[in-house]
């Protein structure tokens, strides 16, 4: 798809976080308005891209009224007040069964989860939950209950996943922001291949209960938005953690102003898993971002880390992650036959003595790795070797065959999962045939701030918001 210079139009007051909320407390629209026009824009787009599994019409509306209510009546307004927000449907929305992208969970869960919760407290508007593979085991938005989930770029390809709803609804502004959660690079993944910036937080940055982990070491909820200073919000919204959390990370701030001080930045294409080489499109995107690193006054260098082999920190952990929310389910026979065999499979080899030996596996490999933050502040890399492919990319497939086709999906991303660090996907142009490039910029454990400080920088270097895939 190309450029769109007219479908947005008339919305374009409404693009991002901070400017729906502004319009909504200056009085230029209302959280029921805008909640509508959120609503008629999923009626719209949704057969195209499949990116909902439950729309919550109703509730949606009735909570928007609730807060023009609160607002008329002259009572506080949260940060967020009024902004519609979808939420991936892996965490719990009270009332509406959790899928986790397949069929095998018909419940309604009784209350939100701690991340809802606090979205909610802050005045967002929850309107629907978004796809993901079955249990988000699959780099790729597809699954048996829901069918593709199609890039809005160009809707032969694949968004990626396992956010790939989440991305493809912010991409095309259905809404401006919307949760997701990496367990290997289920954030970043499909931010690269929609065009937005999504930063994987730090380890127990953002809580997970009622659960006391994501699996178990891997995964960490978070979001993905058009801007920077959109994440910078919403991560200040819901970042904090329970008694319930098995992680907590360190307390940080989110207020994102210019770094101070040239940093150093090392350059680094060489990825993490043998044999996986990144198309020249992608190399280009590294080149072109530190290039602009550079004219922003930072030192910039090659540096190629010694990368340690992650795989018997990731896979026991990935494999006993999803056993462990297969077990959940109400229905596990209405689960695709690749998540019962890899559950099945997991209680074999994937016991717990053996994620514990895991675990304590990716501290080793952290406590390597992060080494490579004594010489430099932060890591840049290709978010992904490729451009997106088309989608079906697992019909037909057994588990041995998916998980071959999965691996370079995650070469870039799954080893900080496996170290805990925060990573984010920043946009960095676009491909000769209109597809979105990323880069991945890495830094040292606990310094998401760091992160979107650079971002920023490069966001108004190198301007990527105000370009829209074309549904005009």
């Amino acid at each position: 798809m190309t450029e769109d210079t007219s479908a947005h139009s008339g919305e374009r007051a409404f693009i991002g976080v901070a400017e729906q909320t502004a319009a909504v407390r200056t009085g230029r629209t209302s959280a029921v308005e805008l909640t509508e026009q959120t609503l008629t824009r999923i009626e719209r787009w949704q057969p195209r891209l499949n990116a909902f599994t439950q729309v919550l019409t109703d509730r949606a509306l009735a909570q928007a009224r609730a807060l023009d209510d609160r607002q008329a009546r002259g009572e506080e307004l949260g940060p967020l007040h009024g902004v519609p927000i979808a939420v991936k449907d892996e965490v719990d929305v009270e009332g509406v069964p959790t899928t986790f992208g397949g069929a095998g969970n018909t419940v309604p869960a009784t209350a939100d989860g701690e991340m809802v919760r606090r979205l909610r407290a802050a005045g967002a508007i929850i309107v629907g939950k978004t796809t993901l593979p079955e249990f988000g085991t699959w780099p790729f938005t597809e699954s048996a209950a829901h069918g593709y989930t199609r890039n809005p770029w160009d809707t032969t390809r694949t968004t990626g996943g396992s956010s790939g709803g989440s991305a493809a609804a912010v991409a095309t502004g259905i809404v401006a922001a919307a949760t997701g959660g990496d367990g290997g690079g289920s954030i970043r993944i499909p931010a690269a291949y929609c065009g937005l910036f999504g930063l994987k937080p730090q380890r127990g940055r953002v809580s997970t209960a009622p659960h006391r982990d994501l699996w178990r070491a891997l995964g960490t909820l978070g979001v993905l938005t058009r801007t920077v200073a959109d994440s910078a919000l919403l991560y200040e919204v819901i970042s904090g953690s329970t008694a319930t959390d098995r992680w907590q990370a360190l307390e940080t701030g989110f207020a994102v102003t210019e770094p101070t001080g040239p940093l150093r930045i090392a350059v680094s294409l060489r990825c993490a898993v043998p044999g996986v080489r990144p198309d020249p499109e992608c190399v280009a995107a590294v080149r072109a971002m530190a290039e602009a690193l550079a004219e922003l006054g930072h030192h910039v260098e090659d540096f190629e880390p010694s990368y340690p082999d992650v795989t018997s920190a990731f896979l026991p952990q990935f494999l006993g992650g999803i056993r462990e929310e297969t077990d959940q389910v109400d229905r596990p026979d209405l689960l695709e036959r690749r998540t019962r065999t890899i559950a099945a499979i997991a209680r074999v080899v994937a016991p717990e003595p053996v994620l514990r030996w895991a675990e304590r596996r990716g501290e080793q490999v952290a406590a390597t790795i992060n080494t490579v933050f004594d010489r430099y502040d932060f890591v840049l890399t290709p978010t992904l070797p490729h451009l997106p492919g088309p989608v079906g990319r697992l019909d037909n497939l057994g588990v041995v065959r998916a998980m071959r086709r999965s691996i370079p999906m995650t070469s870039y991303t799954a080893l900080w999962n496996v170290t805990g660090n925060p990573a984010a996907a920043i946009p960095a142009g676009w491909s000769p045939t209109g597809l979105p490039l990323s880069v991945q910029l890495i830094g040292r454990p606990n310094d998401e701030l760091g992160i979107l400080r650079v971002a920023t920088q490069l966001e108004q270097a190198r301007p990527w918001a105000d370009r829209w895939p074309d549904f005009s």
